[in-house]
């Protein structure tokens, strides 16, 4: 569940950008889905009993694929890029980009 004070603005851009499709909304409720290949990401207004000026998650969202090269291919151009696609030592292949909440995304996949 990642929190902003923007669904609709959320939703759009993980449509638009992230190849996501938007598989529930409700303005009401401040919440939505989107999903990509076996990815589900819900969006929601942060909880209103909690303190809410800008996300805080400290972390990164880590998403394995098998293809990954051609996700970076598609993304490159149109997401803010934390860090290029890079084989790493640690047996990964990997890119990170920024969401438009500033939330960290991370594709990759197991070297052979």
């Amino acid at each position: 569940m990642l929190y902003t004070l923007r669904v609709k603005e959320s939703v759009d851009f993980y449509v638009s950008n992230l190849g996501f499709t938007c598989v529930g909304f409700d303005e009401d409720w401040g919440w939505a889905t989107v999903n990509r290949d076996d990815i589900e990401i819900m969006i929601a207004l942060p909880n209103e009993h909690e303190t809410f000026t800008v996300p805080k998650f400290t972390g990164s969202f880590y998403i394995r694929t098998n293809n990954v090269d051609e996700i970076w291919n598609e993304l490159k151009e149109k997401a803010v890029i934390c860090y290029p696609i890079e084989n790493f030592s640690y047996g990964m292949r990997e890119f990170a980009v920024f969401d438009n909440n500033a939330y960290i995304l991370q594709f990759g996949t197991p070297l052979d």
